[in-house]
């Protein structure tokens, strides 16, 4: 099974990308956010995949980290959720996200995805809550760190990307930052520490 792709970003529409390897491209369907995350045209690109067989096709689907792809994994599992609504799950919520909300059986920020009404919401948060806290590759398994919106981690998020770094970077040290630094963190020492994980 095709596990990663390393190579270079070659074409990107709503929904998938191209990824050249070695003069082959091969054609990943992506959510949104692991869209922004890949950059510009042109850019090496490394993508988590996942390969999926059915009686008349071959879907590679591909994710910006590998939390991101156990998640897909583990939502298409739920009776009712296909690829299709896994990837727009996964554009509107992050691994964090997605991990506290089924963790705090949160229904009603899975329904935020498109094509998730309550009932399924409510279906998949009861089956993978148990689940939540075993993800490898996941910020504080069983207590993630979420960024919600006008916090310091979502604003120390937004600075970084503001300076240039990709959606998954920026989110990752901020979530390393505040695990060192704490709940309590201010913005500016949550941007330091995070910025010297970016860079480094």
């Amino acid at each position: 099974m095709i596990a990663k792709l390393k190579g270079l970003l070659d074409e990107t529409g709503a929904d998938w990308a191209v990824i050249d390897v070695s003069g082959v491209g091969y054609l990943v369907h992506c959510s949104a956010r692991t869209l922004s995350a890949l950059g510009e045209v042109g850019e090496a690109v490394t993508v988590f995949t996942d390969l999926q067989v059915s009686e008349n096709d071959l879907r590679l689907l591909g994710f910006a980290t590998s939390a991101e792809r156990d998640w897909f994994r583990l939502l298409t599992q739920v009776q009712g959720v296909g690829s299709k609504v896994a990837l727009a799950i996964l554009s509107a919520l992050s691994a964090q996200e997605l991990q506290a909300a089924c963790a705090k059986g949160d229904a009603a920020m899975v329904a935020r995805a498109n094509g998730v009404g309550p009932k399924l919401a409510s279906r998949i948060v009861n089956e993978l809550k148990d689940k939540a806290g075993g993800l490898p590759g996941v910020p504080g398994a069983g207590a993630a760190v979420v960024h919600q919106a006008g916090s310091a981690s979502a604003d120390a998020v937004s600075a970084l990307e503001n300076l240039g770094f990709k959606p998954g970077v920026a989110a990752a040290a901020v979530a390393h930052a505040q695990a060192e630094l704490g709940e309590e963190a201010g913005l500016n020492d949550l941007v330091r520490v995070a910025l010297k994980r970016a860079a480094g």
